[in-house]
């Protein structure tokens, strides 16, 4: 799985593979979302804003776990 880099000041880079979601933040730390589908990983990519669109879309939505 690659993580291809995004411009934001949230994230740094995000990754997709079989329904769940890999995303490096600035800050520090790289996550797993899971259960994610499809359409909101590309409505993540395509976001103006991906920080915003994560915070709307996808944070306190699925379940996630720390992995780095």
């Amino acid at each position: 799985m690659n993580m291809i880099p995004v411009v934001s000041s949230d994230l740094s880079s995000v990754g997709y593979e079989n329904g769940t979601l890999y995303i490096r933040f600035r800050s520090g730390g790289t996550y797993m979302y899971f259960y994610v589908p499809e359409d909101v990983y590309r409505g993540l990519m395509s976001a103006s804003s991906h920080g915003r669109y994560f915070h709307a879309y996808i944070k306190n939505q699925y379940a996630y776990r720390r992995i780095a």
